[in-house]
């Protein structure tokens, strides 16, 4: 007798059910969720992300509960990141006939555990056969005010470059992942906080709002890398963006695993993805919980100190 339930084993009707029960929602459950009216003067943003197994996570490294709550994290990031409240998300996942219907399960309450804090809910989705499992999240949001959203082309020379979250702690943590597995040897134990900065990051909810109330003007989440996101707001503006190395340094625990693995703790800082940190800019003093990294001038790229980064690279999809 099998002890722990398949996908197969009990159908997709049961798992929607399973789903639902570990994220609930009033709106769940018809053909699609309607939503409430929005206030007035408010837009609707959406964004999508994709997580495949083996290409985003490992069930030996994460937990389902750590893969959904990271499935979150990096929608409601890029809600954040347009000045915008995330509000509801749609879950899509394809799996195998043999993943156990605990693991979907684990997905939903991650899902549920991410959502609560931003007052947000999962109405709804889709769960189909696959030959791995893929998670596909749908985030929407809602932008309120007659402020502009805090698009990529709005950064302008004068602005400071402002931060909230960590830097290179995702990059890190993964390379810890491939070297030792989830279990750190003993003498590096105190270097788990990386690991838990890949396998589900944290942001503090509503600093996008707060960021775009204050005057940001331009904001992205670090999903790529520093220097590539940096750059994509410095490409999109016109602009040049010089980031600070004082500011931008590795932290401690970066030094220590750079040192244990033989690495430059900078590549981490400068080229890691994954952190979802958000980045942006505005003409005013950093908005609260954000620190200031770097500059805004005239003229193109992205520069480290006034200089071309000796890092540039970063998360490619193909």
């Amino acid at each position: 007798m099998n002890l722990t339930p398949t996908l197969a084993d009990v159908g997709e009707h049961e798992v929607i059910g399973e789903i639902i029960a570990a994220a609930p929602s009033a709106l769940n459950g018809d053909d699609a969720a309607v939503m409430f009216p929005a206030a007035p003067n408010t837009r609707t943003v959406a964004a999508t992300d994709m997580m495949v197994e083996g290409r985003h996570f490992r069930r030996d490294w994460s937990t389902p509960n750590e893969i959904g709550q990271k499935a979150i994290l990096e929608n409601f990031a890029d809600v954040e990141s347009m000045g915008a409240r995330p509000i509801a998300a749609l879950l899509a996942i394809s799996a195998p006939a043999d993943t156990p219907v605990e693991f979907v399960r684990g997905i939903a309450e991650g899902i549920a555990q991410r959502c609560e804090p931003y007052n947000a809910e999962l109405v709804g989705g889709d769960l189909t056969q696959g030959m791995q499992v893929t998670v596909t999240v749908t985030a929407i949001g809602h932008l309120g005010g007659d402020r502009p959203a805090m698009t990529l082309d709005r950064a302008r020379p004068g602005q400071q470059l402002v931060a909230h979250g960590k830097i290179g702690w995702s990059a890190a943590g993964l390379a810890l992942l491939e070297r030792f597995g989830r279990e750190l040897p003993t003498e590096l134990a105190h270097l788990s906080p990386l690991i838990d900065a890949h396998c589900c990051p944290w942001l503090d909810p509503s600093r996008g709002m707060i960021a775009r109330a204050a005057g940001a003007t331009a904001m992205t989440d670090i999903s790529d890398s520093l220097i590539r996101d940096v750059g994509t707001i410095a490409a999109r503006s016109g602009v040049n963006i010089d980031l600070d190395s004082v500011a931008i340094a590795p932290h401690e625990l970066l030094v220590e695993a750079g040192r244990a693995l033989g690495e430059d703790p900078w590549r981490w800082v400068l080229t890691g993805g994954e952190d979802h940190t958000l980045v942006g800019t505005t003409a005013k003093e950093a908005p609260s919980g954000f620190r200031v990294i770097g500059s805004v001038n005239k003229g193109a790229a992205a520069t480290v100190d006034g200089k071309e980064s000796v890092y540039d690279a970063g998360w490619e999809a193909f």
